[in-house]
C-alpha cells in the first residue's frame, strides 16, 4: 500500500502537490469510488484508479532498498539541477530503478543515506512523530567542554525554537556522537555554532536500526533485501 498522491506522482501524472490538487478536487477514483480524502493509500497491484474518467494502468514495482555511504560533496536531492555538479544517483548505476533518499543528509556531511521507492518505509523512518533516532559522530574545531555538552544534551535554542534533548557522548578532545530523534535544518552544524565553535566533519552512522557497516566504504552502497528490512523493524 503507498500514499494514492505519491503513486498518482509514479505514474507521470503529476507532482505529489498538484496529486492533492486533484483528489481534493474529487477527479480521481478508486475502484470507481470518488476519493477526497489525502492520506489516502491504494494497492498498486489490485487497485484500480481513475483520473479524470481515465484508467491508470495497474504498475507494479518491485521494493528496493538501499544503504549508500554518501560522500562529502554530493547533494540528496532528486532534482538535479547545473550549479550541483554531484549527486547521490551519480553513485549508482544507470539502469538503476528510481528510488529517493529518505530524509535528507547535506552536501558537506557523509555517511548513511537510506535509498528506496517505499514510501510507507520512507514515511515510518522520517516523520517526526515516530521519533526514529538517529546517530552522528561530529568532530569540531575547538575542544568539547562539559558545558557544551550539557547544553546539547538539554536542549538549545536554534531556529527560534527549542531542541529536543539529545544523547551525547566524548570520544575524543574534540570528537563526540549524538543521537537526535528530530531533524531541523543542518541542527547539529547550527548547535555546534551556537556553542561558539564550527563543524570540521559530520558523519551519520545510524537511522532507526539501520546502521552504517564498517564495510562500506565511502561512495558504495548495499542492497537490502524486504526480509532483510522486515528484520529491522521486528528486532
Amino acid at each position: 500500500m503507498i500514499r494514492l498522491n505519491k503513486y498518482l506522482a509514479d505514474q507521470g501524472i503529476c507532482s505529489r502537490r498538484s496529486a492533492d490538487v486533484l483528489i481534493s478536487a474529487g477527479s480521481v477514483r478508486i475502484n470507481g469510488k470518488i476519493i477526497t480524502e489525502l492520506g489516502t493509500k491504494v494497492d498498486p497491484e489490485n487497485d484500480t484508479v481513475t483520473v479524470d474518467e481515465n484508467t491508470l494502468q495497474k504498475r507494479t514495482a518491485e521494493m528496493v532498498y538501499i544503504m549508500l555511504h554518501k560522500p562529502v560533496g554530493y547533494v540528496t536531492s532528486t532534482k538535479k539541477t547545473e550549479v550541483e555538479t554531484k549527486n547521490f544517483v551519480d553513485l549508482l548505476p544507470e539502469n538503476f530503478q528510481r528510488v529517493f533518499p529518505v530524509g535528507r543528509l547535506d552536501k558537506d556531511s557523509s555517511g548513511l543515506l537510506l535509498l528506496t521507492n517505499d514510501g510507507d518505509l520512507a514515511f515510518r523512518l522520517s516523520h517526526p512523530k515516530f521519533e526514529h533516532e538517529k546517530e552522528y559522530e561530529v568532530e569540531i574545531f575547538n575542544p568539547l567542554t562539559d558545558e557544551m555538552i550539557q547544553k546539547m544534551q538539554n536542549g538549545m535554542y536554534i531556529l527560534g525554537s527549542k531542541t529536543k534533548p539529545a544523547r551525547v557522548k566524548k570520544m575524543g578532545r574534540n570528537i563526540f556522537s549524538i543521537t537526535l530523534t528530530e531533524g531541523k535544518n543542518r541542527q547539529i552544524r547550527r548547535m555546534v555554532r551556537a556553542l561558539g565553535s564550527g563543524v570540521k566533519n559530520l558523519k551519520r552512522i545510524r537511522i532507526g536500526k539501520f546502521k552504517l557497516l564498517n564495510t562500506l566504504e565511502s561512495g558504495k552502497y548495499q542492497i537490502l533485501t524486504p526480509e532483510e528490512v522486515k528484520k529491522y523493524f521486528s528486532e
